[in-house]
């Protein structure tokens, strides 16, 4: 598998549709607060970009809000095309299983917005360079 390009994505040149786009940040979850916080940080820096216009953090289990709420609002909020963003490191089964089985759910509960499944953060070329930074941070002097 080949990694994908590091350049941002445009929703005005990314997809077929100029419908309102957003995107559904989901992480797994975790019942340590401080843990849950990072997706909604992320969610609320990349709100400030104003590249997509509705965002929103939703975690798979353990964590409210749960991706069929955040989903649900996002649809709310006028979204046409959801961009269901897995903050995960691989396509394990959460991302494989998980995922699709709750982007199925949405598409059959909303059949005229479309939900869109993108690929998990896994070996973008981005990731490389943050595991390298990270590394170089234990690095003494």
């Amino acid at each position: 598998m080949q990694p994908q390009s590091a350049s941002p994505v445009d929703p005005r040149v990314a997809g077929d549709s100029a419908e309102p786009q957003a995107v559904l940040l989901i992480a797994h979850g975790s019942r340590r607060a401080a843990a849950n916080a990072d997706i909604v940080q992320l969610a609320g820096i990349l709100a400030r970009d104003a590249v997509f216009p509705i965002i929103e953090p939703a975690y798979l289990e353990l964590a409210e809000p749960d991706i069929q709420t955040a989903g649900v609002k996002c649809v709310e909020r006028g979204a046409r095309v959801v961009r269901l963003l897995p903050y995960f490191l691989s396509a394990g089964a959460h991302v494989v299983d998980d995922l699709r089985a709750h982007r199925d759910e949405l598409a059959e509960r909303f059949p005229q917005v479309e939900f869109v499944l993108c690929p998990p953060l896994g070996l973008h070329p981005l990731m490389i360079e943050i595991v390298r930074a990270r590394l170089g941070e234990l690095l003494p002097g």
